[in-house]
C-alpha cells in the first residue's frame, strides 16, 4: 500500500470526487438503515460520501491509511475533531464519525461491533488481484452477522488502461464474496462520462452496484 500513501503525498488522487456518488443516493435504501445506524467505509480517503451519510442521520466509521486524507476530510468540511493514538491506529473523532488511520487488515471485530452496514465505493476496486480475497475474507471476519454491504464496482478492458481502479466483473464479485448473499442491483455502461478512459481508447465502462449480506454460519 506504499503506492497509495505516495499518491496522497503527491496529490495524485483522481479517485476523489467532488460530489456524492449517484449510486449511493439511488441504492442506499437497500441497506434498510434506521436513523442513528453506523456505516463502515473502508479505504475512505476524504470521500464526500461520508458527509452525505452523516447528513442522512447515520454514524460513520472509516479506515484510511493516509493521515493526509483523514486530516483533509475534517478540515475541508469544517468538522471539529480530535486525534488520539490507540494501539495500531491514529484515531480521528468528530461528531458521529470516527476514522481509524492505519492498516485495514489491523481492524478487528471490536472496532466494528456497532456497524449495521458497509459502503464500499473505492476499496475493492483499489486492490490488485492478490489482495482482493484477503480483503473480502477479512471483511467477513470483522463485521457483525447480518451486516449488509453496498458495493460499487467497475469493469472495463483493463489492458486498455492503467489501474487502479482495477476491473472487477460479476463473476469475480460472486467468487470473492461466496460467504455472503449477493444481489446485483444494477449495471450500466457509462463510458460517455469517462473522458479519461475515452482518451485511452477504452471501449466500455460498466458500473455495477451490489447489495450483499453476511450469511450466518
Amino acid at each position: 500500500m506504499t503506492d497509495w500513501m505516495q499518491r496522497w503525498e503527491n496529490g495524485e488522487t483522481g479517485w476523489h470526487k467532488g460530489d456524492t456518488n449517484a449510486r449511493l443516493i439511488e441504492y442506499i435504501d437497500c441497506l434498510k438503515l434506521e436513523q442513528g445506524s453506523t456505516v463502515f467505509v473502508p479505504l475512505c480517503g476524504k470521500s464526500l460520501d461520508m458527509l452525505y451519510l452523516l447528513k442522512q442521520g447515520y454514524k460513520v466509521i472509516g479506515v484510511e491509511l493516509s493521515s493526509l486524507a483523514a486530516d483533509a476530510f475534517f478540515q475541508e468540511n469544517a468538522i471539529a475533531y480530535s486525534v488520539q493514538q490507540a494501539s495500531n491506529f491514529k484515531v480521528y473523532n468528530g461528531n458521529n464519525i470516527r476514522i481509524f488511520c492505519g492498516d485495514y487488515f489491523a481492524l478487528d471485530e471490536g472496532h466494528l461491533q456497532a456497524v449495521s452496514a458497509v459502503y464500499d465505493r473505492a476499496a475493492l476496486i483499489a486492490l490488485p488481484v492478490n489482495l482482493r480475497a484477503k480483503y473480502a475474507q477479512h471483511l467477513y471476519a470483522i463485521i457483525p452477522a447480518d451486516c449488509q454491504i453496498l458495493l460499487l464496482t467497475l469493469n472495463y478492458p483493463q489492458e486498455q488502461s492503467s489501474p487502479p481502479p482495477f476491473a472487477i466483473d460479476e463473476t469475480a464479485v460472486n467468487a470473492l464474496f461466496e460467504r455472503f448473499e449477493c444481489q446485483q442491483l444494477g449495471c450500466f455502461d457509462d463510458i460517455k462520462n469517462e473522458p479519461k478512459y475515452q482518451q485511452f481508447g477504452v471501449k466500455f465502462m460498466e458500473k455495477a452496484t451490489y447489495c450483499l449480506r453476511k450469511k450466518q454460519e
